[in-house]
């Protein structure tokens, strides 16, 4: 970590990476915000718009949201304490969403660095394939505590696969109504 530079013993530090990048994303309680309500619809709401046995995972879009703006300890950080409230709000899951949901953060923080978190068409990708791993994480955790049923992987891809195009639809209206809704602010602004 540290390494003299002159024979005096003065340390200087050489460490260089991405703690050195000052954080530029939301402030905390902007996501923690958007968790809660996240966590409310997703539980209350989510039900009413199943599509072929699959609803969004308005939670996974949250997550999503902010590891592509967090570095990759804030997003694994926030995708352990989403997965450990879905796992409270869950049945018999022992630790599974928070395996999965800190993977997908990772995950969606590493691709962040190629491209732009403000791009619809690159969010609803990251989103539709997060998704996908998501569920792949979740389901090899729940074969570990010996929680997965045998003879389903075909009816859960095919789940996961209807989520994500769900998922990556929500992400598109999302930042859409967001750009909108942004946009109608700065012109009352200038008015």
């Amino acid at each position: 970590m540290f390494r003299n530079s002159e024979p005096t013993g003065v340390r200087v530090n050489t460490r260089t990476g991405p703690a050195d990048v000052p954080y530029v994303g939301p402030e905390w309680w902007v996501p923690a915000l958007y968790l809660l309500i996240a966590l409310l619809v997703q539980t209350e709401l989510a039900h009413f718009f199943t599509l072929r046995g699959a609803q969004p995972s308005v939670v996974l879009v949250v997550v999503v949201w902010y590891a592509l703006r967090a570095g990759t300890l804030r997003a694994a950080l926030f995708g352990v304490i989403a997965g450990a409230l879905e796992d409270a709000l869950g049945a018999q899951t022992g630790a599974s969403w928070m395996i999965a949901t800190a993977g997908t953060a990772l995950f969606a923080s590493v691709l962040s660095r190629w491209f732009f978190a403000d791009s619809i068409p690159a969010c609803a990708v990251v989103v539709f394939v997060a998704t996908l791993l998501q569920r792949l994480f979740f389901w090899t955790a729940m074969a570990i505590w010996l929680a997965y049923p045998p003879g389903y992987a075909r009816i859960h891809f095919h789940q996961a696969l209807w989520e994500g195009l769900l998922n990556a639809a929500f992400v598109i209206v999302a930042m859409i109504a967001g750009r909108h809704l942004e946009a109608r602010t700065q012109e009352r602004r200038t008015r």
